[in-house]
C-alpha cells in the first residue's frame, strides 16, 4: 500500500509540473502561433540586375500584442536585401491584437548571375515563414552591351542609312561612354541621342540608352557590302558592334561626243561619220546598251556597234554613228536625235546637221557657166569683126 501511495504521489507531482509549464508558456505560444506573413506575389520572373520590391504584411491573429523578429534565410550569394518600414530599416515588429503591420522587403538581383530558379524565405521567429521564388530568365553579364535589331541595311549610294542601337550598362556603376565609328575614308557617321548629335553618352548602372547612327556613303562609292564597326567604350568597359551597308549602286548614262560638239556638216545624199561617247555615270554596271536614232524622212543612221554588251561603272566607250542625208535634202539645218538606252537608264542627244548643196550640181553649174562664157567668146570672135 505504501508503495502504491508513493507512486500516486509521484504521478500527481508530474501532472502539476506539466500543468505549470503549460500555464507559464501558454501565452507566448498562443501569440506566436497566431502570426501570419503575407505577400501578394511570392513567385516572379525577372532579368538579371532587377530590383525587387515586396510588400509583406505581418498579421497578428491573437488577442495580445505580439513582437516578432524578422529575418531573411537562404538568400542567394551576392544578392542584397533590406527590410524597411516607416522609413526605417527594421529587424523586428510589434503588432497590436487583431491588426497587421506592413514591411517592405527590397531585394536586388546581381547582374552577373546564371539563368535559373532561386529561393529564399522570410521568417517571423519560429511563428511563421514566407517562402519566395525568383526565376532569372537569362544569364547575366557584368559588362556593357551594344546591340541592334537590324545591323544590315540596303540602298543606293545616294541614300543614307540609319541604325537604331541600344546601349546597356550592366555594370554596378554609372558609365560615361565615348561613341566611335571605324568607317572607310569618305564615309560620314554621326551619333544621335534624343534630338541631339552626340559623341558620348552617360548611362546609369543597370539602365540602357537608345542611340541612332546615321551613315552617309561617299558620292562615288561602288556597289558592294561595306562594314562599319561602331563602339561605346571607356577605360573600364566597352562594347563593339559591326554594322553593314549594302550599296546597290546608282544608274546613270550619258550620250555625247569626245569633244562635246553636237553638230556636223553633210551634203545632200552624202554621209558623215560621228564619234559618239557613251558614258556610265552611275556606280553600278550597265548591260545591253542599245543605240537608236530619230532622223528626218529618207535619212539613214547606222551605228557601229549597235549594242554595248556591258559598261562598267565610271567607264566610257566610243560608238560610230554614220549619218546619210537624203538625196533630195535641200541646203539647211536638220535635227537628228540619237539615244543610248539600257534596262536601267537612258540618255539622248540632239545633233544639228547642216546640209550643203550637192557637189555634182556644183560642177554642173560650173560647166553651164563655162559653156555660156565659151559661147559668148565664140560669138564675139565670129561676129565681132563685122
Amino acid at each position: 500500500m505504501k508503495s502504491w501511495g508513493r507512486k500516486m504521489k509521484l504521478v500527481s507531482m508530474l501532472l502539476l509540473l506539466v500543468l505549470g509549464a503549460g500555464l507559464l508558456g501558454g501565452m507566448p505560444a498562443s501569440a506566436a502561433g497566431g502570426v501570419t506573413l503575407y505577400s501578394a506575389y511570392t513567385s516572379i520572373s525577372v532579368p538579371p540586375g532587377e530590383a525587387l520590391d515586396y510588400s509583406v504584411e505581418v498579421m497578428n491573429n491573437t488577442s495580445d500584442v505580439v513582437t516578432v523578429p524578422l529575418e531573411l534565410n537562404n538568400l542567394p550569394k551576392d544578392w542584397t536585401a533590406e527590410l524597411n518600414s516607416g522609413g526605417w530599416r527594421v529587424k523586428e515588429v510589434s503588432v497590436k491584437p487583431g491588426e497587421s503591420s506592413t514591411v517592405s522587403l527590397n531585394v536586388t538581383v546581381p547582374l552577373q548571375i546564371d539563368k535559373g530558379i532561386y529561393r529564399f524565405e522570410l521568417t517571423a521567429g519560429s511563428a511563421a515563414r514566407l517562402p519566395f521564388t525568383v526565376e532569372i530568365t537569362e544569364k547575366g553579364t557584368y559588362q556593357t552591351e551594344l546591340t541592334t535589331d537590324q545591323a544590315n541595311l540596303q540602298g543606293p549610294s545616294d541614300s543614307s542609312f540609319t541604325y537604331s542601337l541600344k546601349l546597356q550598362n550592366r555594370t554596378a556603376e554609372k558609365q560615361n561612354y565615348a561613341l566611335q565609328a571605324q568607317a572607310d575614308p569618305g564615309w560620314n557617321v554621326t551619333f544621335t541621342s534624343g534630338d541631339n548629335q552626340v559623341s558620348s553618352v552617360e548611362v546609369e548602372p543597370g539602365a540602357s540608352q537608345s542611340i541612332s547612327v546615321k551613315v552617309q556613303p561617299p558620292e562615288q562609292v561602288k556597289e558592294g557590302t561595306y562594314s562599319i564597326p561602331v563602339s561605346a567604350s571607356n577605360q573600364s568597359t566597352s562594347s563593339e558592334l559591326k554594322l553593314e551597308a549594302v550599296i546597290t549602286g546608282t544608274y546613270g548614262l550619258e550620250l555625247t561626243t569626245p569633244n562635246g560638239l553636237l553638230s556636223a556638216d553633210v551634203t545632200a545624199g552624202g554621209s558623215k561619220t560621228i564619234d559618239l561617247l557613251v558614258k556610265n555615270t552611275g556606280t553600278a554596271d550597265l548591260t545591253d546598251i542599245n543605240l537608236s536614232s530619230n532622223a528626218p524622212v529618207d535619212w539613214e543612221v547606222s551605228f557601229n556597234p549597235k549594242t554595248v554588251d556591258k559598261l562598267a561603272a565610271g567607264q566610257s566607250t566610243t560608238v560610230e554613228a554614220k549619218i546619210t542625208a537624203s538625196k533630195k535634202a535641200i541646203a539647211g539645218d536638220y535635227v537628228t536625235g540619237m539615244t543610248a538606252s539600257s534596262p536601267e537608264s537612258s540618255s539622248s542627244a540632239q545633233f544639228r546637221i547642216a546640209v550643203k548643196g550637192s557637189m555634182l550640181w556644183g560642177w554642173i553649174g560650173v560647166l553651164v557657166i563655162a559653156a555660156i562664157l565659151g559661147g559668148i567668146y565664140y560669138l564675139i570672135r565670129k561676129y565681132g569683126r563685122r
